[in-house]
């Protein structure tokens, strides 16, 4: 398969503390990946260098785009630091990052992500949440707005549309009016999903999406991740502690333990690696406890 993600030699140090030390590996398209390993394997940082909100210090991640490729770590630029207040050149180039570069440029290269704790505007509607996480691909002219334009009405028709679509696919089209905090837990991490779907994304990155679910929300949650591959063409690349909801969906498994990868392969031959039951269980790679 054509890999749409390619990440090779990453590495991300906060100071003198190595976070995750030369990772690499593939993201086939039409494929789900899971990205597992203990807690503090690294996981999330791998998101966080993936969507923008880290730069990392080395290393190389590509994303196959309809024109060739992109590299996400040249696109990103150096997030701010303290010591840019002192050079207002500096510090001008670190807003513009700020503002229209990081988590941004990932988002309209065709990257979405979730987050591991829920992450919506709770005093906004369901559809307000939506809404929003379409700004890139509606009409964003003041001038145009203040009018009322036919082009900006039929922007707004058309987010509307889109977001009422895959409230209609995660089951929560009777709740587009209420407000995002007055939902159950479960269905405020299907709209979680639903928002990162509205921006259009060819990857889409979920962050423990099982993560507070009981064993019927995780099981339908299951059924919506594989949906989402089968019947919508997305790739899927997703972290997660429960290993039913791994095993079941996952085309391949990455793992993770102290920063670096310890395995990678089929669901199958990644639960009966050695290395892989000495990081989760304590084991010694002999086989005795």
């Amino acid at each position: 398969m054509t890999p749409l993600l390619t990440v090779e030699g990453l590495t991300m140090r906060f100071g003198g503390i190595a976070a995750l030390e030369r990772v690499g590996f593939t993201v086939s398209a039409g494929s789900i990946t899971a990205l597992i390993g203990p807690n503090g394997a690294g996981k999330t940082t791998v998101f966080n260098c993936l969507t923008g909100f880290y730069q990392a210090t080395a290393g190389a991640i590509t994303l196959q785009g309809p024109t060739g490729s992109l590299d996400l770590v040249a696109i990103l630029g150096q997030p701010l630091r303290g010591s840019d207040f002192l050079d207002p050149v500096t510090l001008a180039r670190r807003l513009f990052y700020k503002m229209f570069g990081g988590s941004h440029r990932v988002t309209r290269a065709g990257v979405a992500r979730t987050f591991q704790n829920v992450r919506l505007f709770k005093e906004m509607t369901v559809m307000e949440n939506l809404l929003v996480a379409q700004h890139l691909r509606v009409e964003r002219n003041l001038l145009a707005g203040l009018l009322g334009t036919p082009g900006y009405r039929r922007a707004e028709q058309a987010a509307v549309a889109r977001g009422l679509d895959w409230l209609q696919i995660l089951g929560l089209r009777d709740a587009a009016n209420r407000l995002a905090g007055e939902l159950p837990y479960g269905d405020q991490r299907r709209l979680e999903i639903a928002r990162a779907l509205c921006t259009g994304p060819r990857l889409l990155c979920l962050d423990e999406p099982a993560a507070g679910l009981n064993p019927r929300e995780t099981e339908a949650l299951s059924d919506l991740i594989l949906r989402l591959r089968t019947q919508h063409g997305l790739t899927i690349l997703l972290i997660e502690h429960d290993m039913s909801l791994v095993m079941r969906v996952s085309d391949h498994v990455v793992v993770l333990d102290h920063g670096e990868v310890i395995a990678r392969g089929t669901p199958q031959a990644v639960r009966q690696d050695p290395r892989v039951l000495t990081a989760y269980l304590g084991m010694e790679e002999e086989g005795g406890p």
